[in-house]
């Protein structure tokens, strides 16, 4: 699994204990307050806790030249303080009362959570309500975290040498689309970004109408209402426009690209411009595209690791990943480091075999049926975490998807045939829609390894 998959599905694993699988979904209750805050709560009543989520629909891919990272860093200073509460005032007060608090800016959206006891949801809506429109953002405050970020993208992208290469191979992959550019920003633009910048951002876009309220766990709906109306009802509404986004010009050609870093293996990136589930030509394209990444990287038993590491041993590792809940078209990605022995070009090489082979030959019903077995109950377990069922919600209510698609996601999986899982491999793996990257390394330091990443702890930045 390639990393901008990896980082949200490790960020819902760690985060809570698993509790019993249950079979039947609670029933989502969804209320709009006059201000345009939309509230979606979801009761789950096996323990007595709770998840409070704040999701605002601005990310990396709202940004502009120029300014790329504002989102991640103002993110950070959601922390830093409001007109009536000190730097760090909110995360004491949310420790003090028990829980846990954190936030994450992806390419389509900004999240803020904090996961409590059933009995202090109070706590959180008093909290999140004052920095919806009353953060200082003081620009002494903003010179300090800025300079955290940076040194976060010195230890997150420039000294890691496969974080670096898939920032270029991104910025190679997408000519004009936002997703070219880093959720944590481009070096230059941060150098540049001030306190006003920040300023205008966060007036232009953190508000009710343009947020999303979702709250699951040990909850009343009608309880959970009444708070979010005395706390975020008075809040003004803010004149939201949505954003200009240039569209990716059709890929006429396979382009690619070499890094040259400090590293101690080389890495292979490939991916195929893909269709989410907001703009695919036939719906049930995006979930062809999911049940085709499993049958590829589902598990130590999908063909990938099956094939290439343990069979023929041309991988050290390798996976294949896809998201069909963004707001723009993306990519269907693989990714691997070659075995000892063997090189780039063969590891790509036996990637491109696999690939058509799912081209020339339908997937047989039995490994397809436990594939999609395997991919479901993924789906179903996820539920036995209340922020997993809130952050679902949430991430799909903030790329422009209906919530209630939730609740059809397992189905449309099910429907998926052998056939179309070939005719989206036919139709998408194709070279003229193919972007590849690869890390050449270069020697090291003193023979010292690179630092590692810096991991989710803290406040993320996540694709």
């Amino acid at each position: 699994m390639h990393r901008r998959a990896l980082a949200l599905s490790l960020l819902i694993i760690s985060l809570l204990p698993a509790a019993p699988a249950f079979a039947d979904a609670p029933k989502v209750f969804e209320r709009r307050l006059d201000n345009g805050l939309k509230i979606l709560v979801k009761p789950d009543h096996r323990a007595p806790i709770l998840t409070t989520q704040v999701w605002y629909k601005v990310g990396a891919s709202y940004e502009y030249g120029g300014i790329t990272g504002v989102s991640h860093i103002l993110e950070h200073m959601m922390f830093k303080g409001t007109q009536t509460r000190g730097p760090g005032e909110f995360s004491r007060i949310i420790a003090e009362n028990g829980g846990e608090e954190n936030a994450f800016t992806g390419s389509d959206y900004t999240a803020y959570y904090q996961n409590l006891a059933n009995d202090r949801l109070e706590v959180s809506f008093a909290l999140e309500a004052d920095r919806m429109r009353n953060l200082a953002l003081d620009p002494a405050q903003f010179a300090k975290e800025l300079e955290v970020v940076k040194e976060e993208r010195r230890m997150r992208t420039d000294d890691d040498p496969q974080s670096l290469t898939y920032e270029h191979f991104d910025a190679t992959a997408f000519l004009a689309s936002p997703y070219g550019n880093p959720v944590i920003g481009w070096p230059g633009d941060l150098e540049q970004l001030t306190a006003e910048d920040l300023r205008t951002w966060y007036r232009l876009w953190y508000a009710p109408n343009n947020a999303t309220l979702v709250v699951a766990g040990d909850v009343d709906p009608d309880q959970v209402f009444a708070l979010a109306q005395q706390y975020f009802g008075p809040l003004k509404a803010e004149t939201v426009a949505p954003p200009k986004t240039r569209a990716e010009p059709e890929q006429l050609g396979e382009r690619r690209i070499r890094v040259k870093a400090p590293a101690q293996e080389p890495y292979l990136l490939m991916g195929y411009k893909t269709p989410a589930i907001a703009d695919a030509a036939e719906d049930w394209e995006p979930f062809a595209l999911e049940v085709l990444a499993s049958v590829l990287d589902g598990g130590s038993s999908a063909r990938l690791t099956r094939e290439l590491v343990r069979g023929s041993q041309i991988a050290a590792s390798t996976g294949a990943s896809y998201s069909a809940t963004s707001r723009l078209p993306g990519l269907f990605l693989f990714d691997g480091v070659p075995a000892k022995g063997h090189d780039i070009p063969a590891l790509e090489q036996a990637l491109r075999a696999q690939i058509e082979r799912l081209q020339q030959e339908p997937v047989a019903p039995a490994e397809l049926e436990r594939i999609r077995t395997q991919l479901i109950a993924g789906k179903i377990f996820a539920k036995d975490s209340v922020f997993a069922q809130a952050m679902e919600l949430g991430q799909l209510e903030s790329v422009g998807l209906p919530w209630t698609l939730a609740d059809q996601y397992v189905d449309r999986l099910s429907a998926v045939t052998p056939e179309q899982v070939q005719a989206v491999a036919r139709k998408y793996l194709i070279p003229d829609r193919l972007t590849v990257a690869v890390l050449e390394p270069q020697p090291l330091a003193g023979n010292q390894p690179p630092r590692a990443p810096v991991g989710l702890g803290g406040h993320g930045n996540v694709r």
